[in-house]
């Protein structure tokens, strides 16, 4: 543990979108324990959306991975940059990969201390490969654990980033009294993650049967679009989002006001997590022991199936060994809106 408190933490967290949306209810909880400690978060330019009203020391710095600060020497650049703008005296590194070890060097050869995250790899490994069934620590809890090596510590206390009050919504406008609104997200970045879309929609099918709910579907891309489209034909109180330019501010807001999301394990879940909002998470090839779960999401709203061959991948990113994706295929629409159901009707 450091011995003197810091003046100045840079945090790095390039991607993906789900592990930096965790990052910030540690990050501001930490900001908040320590208000007279600057801190700066170097991450992807939409972070810069994600940090909505951030506590008043932190600074989000957006860094172009495809531009200035592409390669060895676009992190050679950054290091530069950061160390002058912001006299950055510690990283704390939460990605730990070839980028941030570059500008972890140059930073250290600058004179500033380096923290590392522990991603706990090996035991990731062996919980895929069924040599172990202890759940792992979340992710969120290997992001204090640098913190507090920096003597930066901070105790669970963030609930949503609209604690003062929420933003305008421009997505839906307000929300009528004894409504329900729901917010599902089909999709995911790996097909092991994604409940079959046939059966999603007979989800969102039956859920909209309620004249008092609300859908708004979560998407993005052209493919999604498409997809979604017949989806919102079928029932007036069905809305793509996906189909209207938007921020993640604007999906923020939204979110903020729903009863509750279904989505899958992505960044949907994590984004939903980051204004409260219960979510019924449907799990295929990944699984929460992993660390993966939701901020403050419980278990008890995940629809899966105990199989033996689950988890078979960290990420989803590996294909079926069986060949039938039975952790998904076994899992019922009834399952689903049962679990939706319970969790907002009351």
């Amino acid at each position: 543990m450091a011995q003197n408190k810091p003046r100045c933490v840079l945090v790095t967290r390039f991607s993906a979108l789900g592990d930096v949306m965790m990052v910030l209810p540690v990050l501001y909880d930490t900001c908040r324990a320590h208000p007279d400690v600057r801190f700066v978060l170097a991450s992807r330019p939409w972070a810069v959306s994600l940090a909505q009203c951030p506590p008043p020391n932190l600074t989000v710095v957006p860094v172009d991975l495809k531009g200035a600060h592409k390669g060895v020497a676009g992190m050679l650049r950054l290091a530069g940059e950061l160390k002058r703008d912001h006299h950055i005296d510690v990283l704390a590194d939460l990605h730990s990969v070839m980028r941030t070890w570059v500008l972890g060097a140059a930073l250290w050869l600058r004179g500033v201390a380096v923290r590392r995250i522990d991603k706990g790899r090996r035991d990731k490994r062996a919980l895929i490969a069924g040599r172990s069934t202890q759940p792992l620590p979340h992710t969120t809890e290997r992001y204090r654990d640098v913190f507090a090596r920096l003597g930066l510590d901070s105790q669970p206390a963030f609930t949503t980033l609209f604690e003062h009050g929420l933003p305008p919504c421009t997505l839906a406008g307000d929300k009528p009294a004894g409504a329900r609104w729901l917010a599902v997200a089909p999709f995911a970045a790996h097909e092991g993650k994604v409940y079959p879309l046939e059966r999603m929609r007979q989800v969102v099918d039956r859920l909209a049967a309620d004249p008092q709910t609300r859908i708004f579907l979560l998407g993005g891309g052209d493919r999604e679009k498409a997809a979604l489209a017949p989806w919102e034909e079928a029932h007036d109180n069905v809305t793509s989002v996906a189909a209207i330019d938007h921020t993640f501010a604007d999906e923020l807001a939204l979110l903020a006001r729903c009863d509750a999301m279904v989505s899958m394990d992505s960044a949907n879940m994590h984004l939903a997590s980051l204004v409260d909002v219960p979510v019924v998470s449907v799990w295929g090839a990944t699984h929460p022991d992993c660390g993966f779960m939701g901020y403050r999401q419980s278990t008890d709203h995940a629809v899966q199936l105990e199989l033996d061959c689950r988890p078979c991948s960290v990420f989803g990113n590996k294909p079926c060994r069986l060949g039938d994706r039975r952790c998904m295929t076994g899992i019922t629409p009834e399952m689903i809106v049962n679990k939706v159901n319970q969790l907002t009707c009351h």
